[in-house]
């Protein structure tokens, strides 16, 4: 099986699983039930030197393999838009086995913001991130959130936010990274998956490994 870009991703009824435990901190500035429409109009809020976070206007997805369309509308909810997740689907060939790359959302990503060239895909091909690959990492985040996008991530597996709650998915997932702390060593998760642990924190290093075998869309 190839594990590099092309690697099909689907949120499994066993993916949608959590450990118990509360939404971590003051994330987004509006996240919203699932079924409300969102706003179009969002803000970015720089609280300092070396964090930042961006304004989500957040809807759950409505399914089990919808977290691609799902993160994709959450990101560009960050830059006021206001995009049909069904559209989406079609738009990057989502079915029932899920969205199949990262590849599939970069070119929706860069029409729904109107350049060519606002976001590119970048692989973690390796089963462990690296130092040089988890530098980079942090590095886009940063750089994409502070020009007022969110990242678009791919991952698979589990990984420990900040607060100790564990989130697991091993059939693969697509979450939105939506803000960075500390100079990006800490950064913001916008997840579809679940209204009630819509928003965490987790280590850059965490999301690196998270991404391994896979890929995520940035500036």
């Amino acid at each position: 099986m190839r594990t590099d870009l092309i690697r099909k991703t689907t949120l499994t009824a066993a993916g949608l699983a959590f450990t118990g435990g509360a939404i971590a901190g003051p994330v987004t500035t509006a996240f919203a039930a699932p079924t409300t429409k969102p706003a179009t109009q969002t803000q970015t809020d720089r609280k300092g030197h070396g964090e930042r976070e961006l304004g989500v206007r957040y809807e759950a997805q409505p399914n089990f393999y919808y977290c691609g369309p799902a993160a994709t509308r959450n990101a560009l909810s960050v830059q006021g838009k206001n995009i049909n997740v069904d559209d989406m689907a079609k738009e990057m060939g989502t079915t029932e086995a899920g969205t199949n790359s990262i590849n599939d959302i970069t070119p929706v990503l860069n029409k729904e913001t109107g350049k060519t060239n606002a976001y590119r895909s970048v692989e973690i091909s390796t089963p462990d991130a690296n130092t040089t690959q988890t530098d980079t990492l942090r590095a886009d985040i940063v750089r994409t959130v502070d020009d007022g996008r969110a990242v678009v991530a791919n991952i698979a597996g589990t990984s420990t936010d900040t607060d100790g709650v564990t989130h697991s998915y091993e059939g693969g997932h697509y979450i939105s990274v939506v803000g960075y702390h500390d100079n990006g060593n800490t950064v913001t998760i916008a997840d579809s998956a679940d209204p009630n642990q819509a928003a965490y924190q987790i280590s850059v290093e965490h999301l690196a490994d998270w991404i391994a075998t896979r890929g995520y869309a940035t500036s």
